[in-house]
């Protein structure tokens, strides 16, 4: 067993242009440049000239941790670690916090550390369907160096590196690893651990530390893993040493004498474990690597894809356009990265690819990332929504906070459920639509699953909840007709409105769910859901457009509000009316500060209308300005660089499946109706759909 206080104490509106970085494709071209590369619509390849100041990384993720490599040799930019948050800042916020990354590999080829300088003829390839980050290099007239990064999908708390060295020269190779402990943390201690599990003698790296309030205990421990070039060379540190005589810096190491032309590898292991999920995290994260030196590392890996191949049995292949099946593939493979069945956390509107806003959940999650994740995997919908039904003791202490009855999701959720809006943002206290957001997305999925032990449990008091606190909230009019007063919409440009349309149809939809739940539990719910329902203002100017609040006048918007009255709420559903709400707030929405998922809805409901030029026009705004060099991750902006936007991706996913497949989530499931492709795609099919992975294929706008 390893004596850890012993131990211990030894020791990251342009389109996709040659401007922007990325080739230009056009609707009938396929990708065969550099920069942004396809095989088979699985992988994503950078080349040397793409390691520009531009450069924006990819993300490997399990749902629980995400790690970003970065261009330098080796170098990771930070590892995320999921539902892990700590008061951070002036204002004292719940923010998730970087982890301790137990990978900081320094390769010396005959006494000389690699770096940037030194290399050549370097790629980088994403490969999703086995959800590896890849990187090769040559380092001329000495060696090939080829590395790769997975965030294992079997081990939630667990990242893999393999590494492969081949000689063009008669060369010593020497490797070293030690960890980076994130700025911020207290108290770091970093050991080398020399245990005897059973007859097996391991050595190990292990480092932890205390987040900078104390909020958390995180541990990392990390073990080559080398194959027989390489010996293990004595534990060393290369940094200075302190007063007491520990070194500062701890590192393990192993070396390798090679013959030209002959090939050494390893691989390394590493864990990263938190109070959050142990009460002993640095034993954990022990224990993990003996079992994965136990398995082998082989079949951890094979374990690992064979959980990747399950996965992409839920999958949507597009013939005839290698960059939307590209674009489209990128987006499911970052939302299946960012959440995991079981889990019962949700997504963040950046994944796990960095710590913008926080690690907070908001709408993004039930309105744009949760159907896809509805319609492709039902169990990591289960835990998004299983996230909101946690907390909702939260949401109810809120709504009372406030004074109203029921329950109050906030707009920017924390671990615990409370809300994390900074206090200079008037969407916390104001932008309450989520409430109804949330109440949709529970009965969606019980429509979905039939679940109907989960809906009596969780469901339908996240409704119920939701209903009683609209019942509160809402005003009648002397008319009769009721108003929501005081509110901030999905246009966030837009503050202390009153009827505001998305609010009013999310809220009309809200209650609908509110009265059929009711029905299906056997519940008699009050009549004035129906009545403020039906009830609730959604405001028309004399010239048949749908007034985005009382008051407006054609104001330049953030992003679509009035139009999800057409979907995904299904409020409005006359065809005129529906094409002049599009064509008026299409030139409304901000070119450079609107986000990326409002053009998605726009396809869906041209698809919808049948106006396939106009939809693929509208697809390809979803994600073409949004896009970064070189792999084609989305960003949440035109003129931001903070890729990946999950929530964009949320929006992709359904401008194809809602929109080009003609998939609806109805009150009796997932039903096609009016599939339409656009006139480049010669094929789309979208497998593993729903509980029964069912499979939908259209070819030229015909069902098959």
């Amino acid at each position: 067993m390893c004596r850890l206080f012993f131990i211990l104490a030894c020791i990251f509106l342009t389109a996709v242009t040659e401007a922007a970085g990325l080739p230009a494709i056009g609707p009938d071209e396929t990708d065969t440049t550099s920069g942004c590369d396809t095989a088979a619509g699985w992988q994503l390849t950078a080349r040397d000239s793409d390691r520009t100041p531009e450069y924006s990384g990819v993300a490997v993720g399990n749902g629980s941790l995400g790690m970003l490599p970065w261009k330098e040799p080796f170098s990771i930019r930070h590892v995320i670690m999921n539902n892990v948050f700590e008061r951070q800042g002036d204002d004292g916020l719940n923010r998730i916090i970087y982890g301790i990354c137990p990978f900081g590999i320094t390769m010396y080829i005959d006494g000389k550390a690699v770096s940037d300088n030194d290399i050549s003829d370097w790629s980088q390839t994403l490969d999703m369907k086995r959800a590896e980050h890849s990187t090769t290099f040559t380092i001329a007239g000495k060696a090939r160096v080829e590395y790769s990064f997975m965030a294992l999908r079997n081990l939630p708390f667990a990242l893999m590196m393999t590494c492969r060295i081949t000689a063009s020269d008669d060369i010593n190779v020497e490797v070293s690893n030690k960890m980076t402990v994130p700025g911020g943390y207290r108290n770091s201690v970093s050991g080398l651990c020399s245990l005897k599990a059973e007859s097996r003698h391991i050595d190990l790296l292990l480092t932890r530390a205390e987040t900078q309030h104390g909020t958390h205990k995180v541990a990392a421990s990390a073990m080559f893993f080398p194959d027989s070039h390489f010996s293990r060379s004595n534990h060393f540190s290369r940094g200075s040493i302190s007063a007491s005589g520990r070194p500062e810096e701890c590192a393990d190491m192993i070396s390798a004498s090679l013959k030209n032309g002959e090939a050494a590898s390893f691989t390394l292991a590493g864990t990263i474990c938190s109070t959050a999920d142990f009460t002993d995290p640095s034993n954990e994260s022990v224990r993990q690597i003996v079992y994965i030196d136990r398995l082998t590392p082989d079949k951890i890996i094979g374990s690992h894809l064979d959980m990747w191949e399950n996965l992409w049995q839920s999958d949507i292949e597009i013939e005839g356009d290698a960059e939307a099946q590209q674009a489209v593939r990128l987006a499911l493979y970052s939302l299946y990265s960012s959440c995991r069945e079981g889990s019962r956390l949700s997504i963040p509107p950046m994944g796990l690819s960095s710590t913008g806003y926080g690690g907070h959940i908001f709408w993004d999650s039930e309105l744009w990332m949760f159907p896809p994740m509805l319609m492709m995997n039902t169990g990591i919908a289960k835990s998004m929504i299983d996230y909101r039904a946690d907390r909702l003791d939260r949401a109810r202490a809120k709504a009372y906070a406030y004074g109203y009855t029921g329950a109050m999701f906030p707009w920017e959720s924390d671990g615990a459920g409370e809300e994390a809006t900074p206090v200079w943002a008037i969407t916390g206290p104001m932008e309450h639509h989520i409430t109804a957001d949330v109440a949709i997305a529970a009965w969606d999925y019980y429509c979905v699953t039939r679940d109907r032990e989960w809906f009596e449990e969780s469901g339908w008091p996240l409704i119920r909840s939701a209903a009683e606190f609209w019942e509160s909230r809402a005003s009648r009019n002397d008319d009769g007709t009721w108003s929501i007063h005081g509110v901030t919409g999905a246009d966030e440009y837009a503050n202390n409105v009153t009827d505001n349309a998305f609010t009013n149809g999310a809220v009309k939809k809200a209650l609908q769910c509110a009265v059929k739940a009711g029905k299906v539990c056997g519940a008699e719910v009050p009549g004035i859901w129906k009545e403020l329902s039906e009830g609730l203002r959604i405001i028309e100017s004399p010239d048949g457009i749908t007034l985005e609040y009382e008051g407006y006048s054609g104001e330049q918007i953030k992003q679509a509000d009035v139009n999800l009255l057409g979907y995904p709420l299904g409020v409005i559903t006359d065809r005129d009316r529906l094409l002049r709400d599009l064509t008026y707030y299409e030139s409304r929405i901000d070119p450079v500060n609107g986000p990326a998922m409002s053009f998605s809805i726009f396809c869906v409901q041209y698809a919808r209308l049948g106006y396939a030029e106009k939809a693929m026009e509208m697809f390809r705004k979803a994600y073409r300005p949004f896009q970064r060099p070189p792999f084609g991750a989305i960003s949440e902006t035109a003129s931001s660089a903070n890729p990946y936007f999950a929530t964009g991706a949320g929006g992709l996913l359904q401008a194809v499946l809602n929109g080009f497949g003609g998939l609806r989530i109805t009150d009796r499931g997932i039903i096609q109706k009016k599939p339409v492709l656009p006139p480049s795609w010669t094929r789309l099919t979208i497998k593993g759909v729903g509980p029964d992975r069912k499979t939908f294929t259209v070819t030229s706008g015909k069902i098959q």
